[in-house]
Formats: C-alpha cells, sequence, structure tokens
C-alpha cells in the first residue's frame, strides 16, 4: 500500500494547493475571519481613529494649559496693582486733611505770612506733593473733577445738580476730589452736576 493511500484524503489535497492559488486565499482569509482577529485594513483605520484622537486631546490639554498661564498671569499682575487698594484707601483721608489745611488758608493772608508761617505753609505742600506721587508710583491717581469735566457716574458722585455757567450735565463744583487705582474706581468724586446757565 502506497503512502498517499495511508493518509486521509483531506490531507492530500490540501498539500497539493499552490501557495498562491485562489483556493489557497480563500482558505487563508477563511482562517483570519475564523480566528477573529480584525484584518488589516480594519486595523490601520482603528489605528488612525486612534491617533486623531489623541491628537485631539494633546490640541486641547495645550490649549487648556495656554489659558491656565494666562489667567494665572493676569491674576498675578491685578494682585500687583490692587494689592494696596485698602492701604490707600486710608491714605486718602491724609489727602484730604492736608488739601483741608491748604484750603483753609486764603490767598491774600499767605502773603502777609511770616517766615515760619511760609516756611510751615511750603512744608504742608511738599507734604501733599509727596503722598500724590508716592500713591501715583503704586497706580493711584486723582480723577478728573474739574468745572466743566464731564459728568461720569462710575467716577463721581452727584449731590446735587446746580445752576452753573458750565454745560449742562458736567460737572459744577467739586465737594470731595476723586480717586481711582488701575482701573477701578477707589473712591468717587463727589460733586455738583450743572443745570445750565440761570435763566
Amino acid at each position: 500500500m502506497s503512502e498517499d493511500r495511508k493518509r486521509p484524503p483531506e490531507a492530500v489535497e490540501t498539500e497539493t494547493l499552490d501557495a498562491g492559488s485562489p483556493e489557497s486565499e480563500v482558505l487563508e482569509e477563511a482562517a483570519v475571519a475564523d480566528n477573529g482577529e480584525p484584518t488589516p485594513e480594519t486595523r490601520i483605520a482603528e489605528l488612525e481613529g486612534e491617533i486623531l484622537g489623541l491628537k485631539d486631546q494633546v490640541l486641547r490639554t495645550l490649549a487648556e494649559a495656554d489659558n491656565v498661564r494666562k489667567r494665572a498671569a493676569k491674576e498675578v499682575a491685578d494682585a500687583r496693582v490692587y494689592a494696596v487698594e485698602k492701604f490707600a484707601a486710608d491714605l486718602l483721608n491724609v489727602s484730604d486733611n492736608l488739601a483741608r489745611a491748604l484750603g483753609a488758608l486764603p490767598d491774600e493772608e499767605r502773603e502777609v505770612l511770616t517766615e515760619a508761617g511760609k516756611n510751615l505753609l511750603g512744608g504742608i505742600e511738599m507734604t501733599q506733593k509727596e503722598l500724590h506721587t508716592v500713591l501715583a508710583r503704586h497706580g493711584v491717581t486723582a480723577i478728573d473733577a474739574a468745572p466743566g469735566a464731564t459728568f461720569d457716574p462710575n467716577m463721581h458722585q452727584a449731590v446735587s445738580q446746580i445752576p452753573s455757567d458750565q454745560p449742562s450735565g458736567t460737572i459744577a463744583e467739586t465737594f470731595q476730589s476723586g480717586w481711582k487705582i488701575g482701573e477701578r474706581t477707589l473712591r468717587a468724586a463727589m460733586v455738583a452736576v450743572s443745570a445750565g446757565k440761570p435763566s
């Protein structure tokens, strides 16, 4: 009995198939489908999808990190500007008292002051000037509330409306100076708003 006769018929048929024949490719595809593995094309598509997802996550993470960095930089800058807000507000009373002291002496009486009186007056003026310089160095500046200036409810507090030579709706008189720190109003200026020329 020959060797071929001892083998089962299926084994003989399998061995006789060429590696590149259509029957061989069908068997290979069937084997891939049978063991549950995805085809190479499917696997490539899955991996490309994962890559796109990871790229999107990286871009979102970078954008979020940039936003956090910008927010932190703004908070640091704001803290630097507004850290002295309460202290500056307390110093405004000192500025007011100096202004009252200087305003209590009429101009005509300044001329008849003794040398000591003139020195005292000059010292008060220098102290006020230095105080305003120090405040400005820390971002605290006076609000424009001169007669004729445009009334701004964000920076001016109207306590009355009076007839005035100033155009209607502008500031006619200032009762208390106003101050701002950075872009914030530290203390609104107390003013009278012009109602226009008296009739």
